[in-house]
């Protein structure tokens, strides 16, 4: 199976390619139709480890669109949105901006650059990156190293996490240390040491003498995951898959508690219908205190029922990351089971590489012949063969 898989997925990122990168979604669906940053880069770094020349030409034309049309200010459009007219309509997103692609775009750049060998094009966007960079010293607003992230400010857009969100600190420590790989400097160095401490200090129980909220630090329990963000309110406590794979890449934390995570995480996937993690995790039901807030967080139709969306529901892209994690902390077995599952899920209804699913009753949810969808298989299968990104 897994060789008519992988062809499967490829051939969904050919057929999704155009002149301008990658599209969500190979389907006509007009929202879907057009250059995401997540969704773009996230194709593009399962390009680079594939190697295939026209998957790695639309990456790099996907940074490009994406260079060529970041806000004056520094934001990089979550998707830019070529019509039929010539026209072009940018979205720096929907009921609040989001702050993640222009990490994702870092991050695209510097692996592109890196494994491609192309200096030249890294000097080209190395403006586009200080600005991207500039600005999210900004979205720190009190100078204290963590970004701040209104609610649906990144790729969980109809979620209810906001303020402090471990996923977007882990994505910009991750540009940052892309960056400093390739281009070093002291300020940047300085930058992610004081990040790296944050993060260890701050979003989960430690003997951490200077935590950013002390009163919900100390109410805080020990658990064996990162916490999804803290804001003035205290802690979201919810268990953030995406989040917390990439904080395994990155290897955060002491080796014991990045154990004591992978225990968490292949406990909670074995004992689940679909063998994989849910984004977050438990799901918001109708009767909990966060419903509200989750039921009105949409700007047409609500999605997120119970085990469904981000609401935990399953997504073969965060698992992609997952099974990545596993990799590099050396739990191959344990990344092929990963893998196989996504295999399956991918599969459904002959290769509808589906948005996501529901972790219930394993029913297909959103758009189908999804990119990332896709290249999450793609990355994972490359990463069990040894290929790595620049982390």
């Amino acid at each position: 199976m897994t060789n008519q898989s992988y062809i499967q997925a490829k051939k969904l990122l050919l057929k999704a390619s155009s002149e301008k990168g990658f599209l969500a979604s190979a389907e006509n669906i007009t929202n879907y139709q057009r250059v995401w940053a997540r969704d773009g880069v996230i194709c593009g770094l399962s390009a680079l480890l594939d190697g295939d020349e026209t998957l790695v030409r639309t990456f790099k034309n996907t940074l490009e669109t994406l260079a060529n049309y970041q806000h004056e200010l520094g934001q990089i459009p979550s998707n830019v949105y070529f019509k039929s007219t010539n026209e072009v309509a940018l979205s720096f997103g929907g009921l609040a901006g989001r702050v993640d692609t222009i990490s994702w775009f870092i991050i695209g750049v510097c692996n592109y650059c890196w494994m491609m060998k192309d200096d030249d094009f890294l000097e080209k966007l190395l403006p586009n990156i200080k600005k991207g960079f500039k600005l999210l010293e900004a979205w720190e607003f009190n100078t204290n190293d963590l970004l701040y992230v209104p609610r649906s400010g990144n790729w969980a857009d109809e979620y209810i996490t906001e303020g402090h969100t471990f996923y977007d600190q882990v994505l910009r420590l991750w540009a940052l240390r892309c960056v400093q790989k390739l281009k070093p400097s002291e300020e940047f160095e300085t930058k992610i040491d004081r990040i790296t401490e944050k993060l260890n200090g701050n979003y989960r129980k430690t003997n951490y003498q200077t935590p950013f909220h002390p009163k919900a630090y100390n109410r805080l329990d020990d658990t064996s995951y990162w916490m999804a963000s803290v804001n003035p309110s205290g802690y979201q406590t919810m268990f953030d898959a995406f989040g917390n794979s990439i904080a395994q890449l990155l290897q955060l934390g002491d080796s014991s508690f990045q154990k004591r995570l992978i225990n968490y995480s292949e406990k909670l996937r074995e004992n689940l219908p679909l063998n994989l993690l849910p984004a977050f995790w438990e799901p918001i039901l109708e009767n909990d205190d966060n419903w509200k807030l989750l039921v009105n967080n949409c700007k047409y139709e609500f999605r997120n029922f119970p085990y469904e969306f981000h609401n935990g529901g399953t997504w073969q892209m965060v698992n992609g990351f997952y099974g990545m994690s596993l990799v590099s902390q050396n739990y191959l077995e344990n990344s092929k089971n990963v893998l196989k599952a996504i295999q399956e899920l991918n599969a459904k209804e002959n290769y509808g590489f589906y948005e996501n699913f529901n972790t219930k009753t394993q029913k297909a949810i959103g758009v189908p012949q999804c990119t990332w969808s896709a290249a999450g298989e793609l990355l994972l299968e490359q990463y069990i063969n040894g290929k790595r990104l620049l982390v």
